[in-house]
């Protein structure tokens, strides 16, 4: 693996587990098994290399979520293959636990990819709930925009209450809790 992705990859994990301030270039580089020239050769700094995993992040995390949302069944069915799939619920969201770090958010940079990320997933989920309004699946009382923010705020919620608890039993509950509710609204 070429240094530059090591550095990338290292990052990534570092700021998942220990957030901004809590991953140094020093933690970066021993954890890729780079030297500080080699880091400083690809990335002007740790802001750089910082904004280039957050935004890998986003990308994998779009990748993986537009597999079960261009998947085959219905609405609710596609929904339901997102909200269930296999997640390290105990780690958190890669990018929802970015929301906490105030240096993340403090920088319009950083803050970027993450905003555009969430942007993104309500708006896919929008699409898709209004793809089941279409079919007839879906009343048409029911707003595709609220009812997407409603789907990424539990998912984000059950992480945190998952997290609090120290099990992914809450998170199940309201994973579960939603997709009972999308199934009683879908006719």
């Amino acid at each position: 693996m070429e240094t530059a992705e090591r550095l990338i990859r290292s990052t990534q994990e570092l700021l998942w587990e220990r957030g901004y301030v809590g991953t140094s270039p020093k933690a970066i580089q021993l954890a890729a098994d780079a030297g500080q020239g080699s880091m400083y050769h690809h990335f002007s700094g740790k802001a750089e290399l910082a904004k280039a995993a957050i935004e890998r992040s986003a990308d994998e995390l779009r990748t993986a979520a537009e597999e079960q949302f261009a998947g085959p069944g219905s609405a609710t069915e596609r929904i339901a293959a997102y909200l269930r799939r296999d997640r390290d619920v105990l780690k958190g969201c890669r990018m929802g636990r970015l929301t906490a770090d105030p240096d993340v958010m403090a920088d319009p940079v950083l803050r970027a990819p993450v905003a555009e990320t969430f942007g993104w997933l309500r708006g896919r989920l929008a699409e898709i709930i209004a793809e089941g309004k279409e079919s007839g699946e879906y009343p048409d009382s029911l707003d595709p925009e609220r009812t997407a923010a409603t789907i990424a705020a539990v998912l984000q919620g059950g992480y945190v209450l998952a997290r609090a608890a120290g099990s992914n039993e809450p998170f199940e509950l309201a994973i579960e809790g939603l997709v009972d509710l999308l199934e009683g609204v879908a006719s």
